[in-house]
């Protein structure tokens, strides 16, 4: 499967974020809706791997920070989440997944 996604995760005592983004947004700037985002490789940036790999993770999480159409269309076609708590910074899509135990 080729490597699309950049992913990093964090592992705490507690719970395990990560944070997953279409590969070419990494280094870029959002805006919208009076919001400026980076999407910085310090925050994304951490391995190149595909969807496969990614959805893994994800599944494994407490928290997932997701950006880009593809990883977003590819966890709501998984029914990880709902299209409707999806967000958009102008045309980037955005979504937050929290699993509670």
């Amino acid at each position: 499967m080729n490597s699309e996604f950049m992913m990093r995760t964090i592992a705490g005592r507690d719970a395990t974020i990560v944070n997953v983004c279409d590969a070419e947004l990494v280094g870029t700037t959002v805006k919208g809706e009076g919001l400026v985002i980076d999407i910085s490789k310090e925050y994304y940036g951490g391995e190149l791997v595909g969807a496969r790999d990614a959805l893994m993770m994800i599944k494994k999480s407490n928290v997932a920070n997701l950006v880009g159409k593809r990883i977003v269309n590819i966890v709501v076609r998984e029914d990880l989440a709902a299209e409707g708590a999806v967000k958009f910074v102008g045309k980037t899509a955005f979504l937050l997944i929290y699993r509670f135990t």
